[in-house]
């Protein structure tokens, strides 16, 4: 059996007061452009999830988040063709600052049931029924 590379990576569902969550369309030149996803990024090494996404959702959107606000939800195992991507997936309703895009990303705050009208990588897609039940 050949050998697979597991890359872990982590996701966070920001929820705003009104019960909608924040996705993030993948830029031009990165894997999966135009896809749309949940923020967050991969765990490097010493470091734990809940780090990784605190330090990814200051640099990808300007927002400060600590430790305690951050809840898992569930996680994600998806197989894709040079890779498996382990994600644990987290949920998040309070954070200082203001969501920006500091990469050049389009955002999106979007209704739970209405996630499934933007295309999303293989690995988000059932990440979605938990926030339907969580949210709606």
């Amino acid at each position: 059996m050949a050998d697979i590379k597991l890359t872990l990576v982590v996701a966070c569902a920001l929820v705003d007061v009104d019960k909608r969550v924040l996705i993030a369309q993948r830029p031009e030149g990165k894997a999966l452009a135009g896809l749309w996803e949940f923020p967050g990024g991969k765990v490097e090494p010493g470091e734990r999830p809940e780090q990784t996404l605190i330090r990814e959702l200051h640099e990808e959107i300007g927002i400060d988040v600590s430790e305690p606000c951050l809840a898992p939800l569930t996680f994600a195992s998806y197989a894709y063709d040079n890779f498996h991507l382990l994600m644990p997936f987290y949920i998040c309703r309070r954070w200082e600052g203001l969501v920006v895009a500091r990469e050049g990303q389009q955002l999106a705050w979007v209704r739970a049931n209405k996630l499934r009208d933007y295309p999303m990588p293989p690995a988000d897609i059932p990440l979605i029924p938990h926030l339907i039940d969580l949210l709606m």
